[in-house]
């Protein structure tokens, strides 16, 4: 398998230093108490929006708090676009707070900085283009400026791209993209026989559930009233099978909706065979989702990995909310967190997986990256192609 290039575009170690106020505030007063925060751009992406802490130290020392941004992520169409040709990531920098109150921003812009960047041979090898302070806007005469940390690099990401041939509920075919090529690697079966299910599961598989598969329990009663008893099953070229998806709570709508809430969500169980067995799995990892309340109809999920010890002990490595109607991207990602507090407790590093996911009614043709360090062999892949097929 040859994975196709990617560049990461990271913006971290970002802190803000204000200038001291003057009289009669007070010498060693900043002249804000509000938040600080910038949006970082870059021509035709995005804008990605950071928090900025204040920063106490002196002169052209390391602040003594940071932050980061979530990057950007360059596929290869982006990375023959910008070879060869300068380009700007710009950097505003505001003070207040984010959004907007009865349709009034209560942002007020100090200024902006601006670093080029020259991404010729990013895609083979690293390269910082800034690491230091930078002054925010003018610096009239005497006058202190307010000055913004940060450091921008980029650092080849290659991934394997895969592609299904339609939805994974019509059981499509898996193909490898690299470049203009098209090769099959995977095959995928949707099932909706929950019967079926619970007689192709080994016992022991049942037996050493510690209580978190009792959906696989025996209770063939209540399997006739769940609604959705759904598996997915990849296999190779070969016709073997490689991993699993398998739903173990139904997605049950709270009394009286058809809103499934974050209180009894849904949840999945990636499945992957024990040892060298194709008769015998084990957990992997386990995604939940449900639908979120609020102004913005979401939909909500949370994927951990599973441990020897139950639900109780897993790792959540990813949480957070697609929009229902215009879709989006699940995305596990080390770095992103790592700033969320979670990266002590990873066994990741970098980019892991990402895959788009179309909004409500949309007929699409998923594509699934795939970091090239998490793949090993072919079955990890039908692992990260199979946590797809759960959305």
């Amino acid at each position: 398998m040859d994975p196709c290039p990617f560049v990461r575009l990271i913006v971290e170690s970002l802190a803000l230093k204000l200038p001291l106020a003057t009289k009669p505030a007070g010498s060693g007063v900043h002249p804000s108490t509000t938040p600080c925060f910038c949006k970082i751009r870059i021509k035709n992406f995005p804008f990605q929006t950071a928090l900025l802490p204040l920063c106490s130290t002196t002169g052209d020392s390391a602040p003594d708090s940071t932050a980061s941004s979530s990057g950007f992520h360059l596929d290869s169409a982006a990375i023959r676009r910008f070879s060869g040709k300068p380009i700007t990531l710009r950097v505003s920098v505001y003070t207040g707070r984010m959004g907007r109150t009865c349709g009034v921003s209560g942002a007020r812009l100090l200024g902006r900085v601006a670093v080029d960047m020259d991404l010729e041979g990013a895609d083979y090898r690293p390269s910082v283009f800034q690491n230091g302070w930078l002054t925010i806007g003018k610096n009239e005469t005497n006058q202190p400026s307010a000055r913004l940390h940060l450091v921008v690099r980029s650092e080849p990401d290659p991934r394997f791209v895969f592609q299904f041939d339609g939805e994974p509920e019509c059981s499509p075919v898996v193909y490898q993209i690299q470049g203009g090529i098209r090769q099959p690697v995977f095959s995928c079966k949707f099932s909706a026989d929950r019967i079926a299910r619970l007689r192709s599961l080994p016992s022991d598989f049942t037996n050493n559930s510690r209580g978190w598969m009792k959906t696989f329990s025996g209770d063939r009663e209540r399997v006739r009233r769940e609604r959705k008893g759904w598996m997915v099953m990849i296999y190779d070229l070969s016709g073997s099978p490689v991993a699993a998806a398998s739903m173990v709570t139904p997605f049950v709508p709270s009394p009286g909706s058809d809103r499934v809430s974050r209180s009894n969500p849904g949840a999945w169980l990636i499945l992957r065979p024990n040892g060298f067995s194709v008769s015998s799995w084990k957990p992997w990892g386990r995604l939940e989702a449900w639908r979120e309340r609020g102004p913005i109809d979401g939909l909500g999920y949370k994927f951990e990995l599973v441990t020897e010890n139950g639900p109780t002990s897993g790792i959540p490595i990813a949480e957070a909310t697609l929009s229902v109607r215009k879709g989006g991207q699940f995305c596990i990602d080390n770095r992103i967190m790592r700033d969320s507090g979670l990266g002590s407790r990873l066994a990741v590093k970098g980019f892991v997986m990402g895959s788009t996911v179309e909004g409500e009614g949309i007929v699409s043709k998923p594509v699934v990256q795939v970091g090239v360090q998490h793949v090993t062999c072919m079955a990890d892949a039908a692992l990260f192609t199979s946590t797809f097929c759960c959305h």
